[in-house]
């Protein structure tokens, strides 16, 4: 299984587009949207809706908190917070939102929230974890000074060891990864990230 991961767009139609392209281009079978494609809840022409012929997953961010479950509605998405989806023996699980703005989560609604859904999934072989904001006391962690990392998520990424855990929020941290235990974490950020999966 190919996926193609990325978050961050904040409204760039543009970027969108490049990457809807690259979906099309690498034959991807699934794409991770992580949160913050939109501004503020913009109109999602030419953002979203461009890539109705894929699969898509996808969690809210801080900057369009009120969307993930209108689109995934309107285009038949899966909106993973609080939620699962499983393909072939894959099971993905998900957190949208982050730890600032209007809609913040509390660090216990963030591992709530995520063991939810991984509850659902919990006998897959192979285990994926989505959320926007990033985990707490990580490298990743230190590319900013301002935006903290959740404690919430890393409790559920010490605690359910996912294979791979994705996230995005802190855009200087984009395609860094390092490793928690056996999980894989990866910033995947605006550029997209394309990864492979072994059913």
């Amino acid at each position: 299984m190919k996926v193609l991961a990325f978050s961050d767009l904040h409204g760039d139609r543009d970027k969108a587009k490049e990457l809807a392209e690259r979906a099309e281009k690498e034959n991807v079978d699934l794409v991770l949207m992580c949160g913050d494609i939109a501004r503020n809840d913009e109109e999602q022409n030419g953002l979203v809706g461009i890539f109705k012929n894929k699969r898509v997953l996808l969690v809210s961010g801080n900057h369009d908190w009120n969307s993930a479950e209108f689109w995934a509605e309107l285009y038949n998405f899966k909106n993973l917070h609080g939620d699962s989806s499983k393909y072939y023996d894959i099971g993905f699980f998900g957190c949208g939102l982050a730890n600032i703005g209007v809609s913040s989560l509390s660090e216990n609604d963030f591992f709530y929230t995520l063991k939810t859904g991984f509850d659902k999934i919990s006998s897959a072989k192979q285990k994926v974890m989505i959320t926007h904001n990033h985990p707490a006391n990580t490298k990743s962690e230190n590319f900013s000074k301002i935006i903290q990392g959740s404690k919430g998520i890393r409790k559920a990424i010490d605690e359910f060891q996912p294979d791979i855990a994705i996230c995005g929020h802190i855009h200087e941290a984009e395609g860094f990864e390092e490793k928690i235990g056996k999980t894989r974490l990866i910033n995947v950020g605006r550029k997209g990230f394309v990864f492979e999966m072994k059913p």
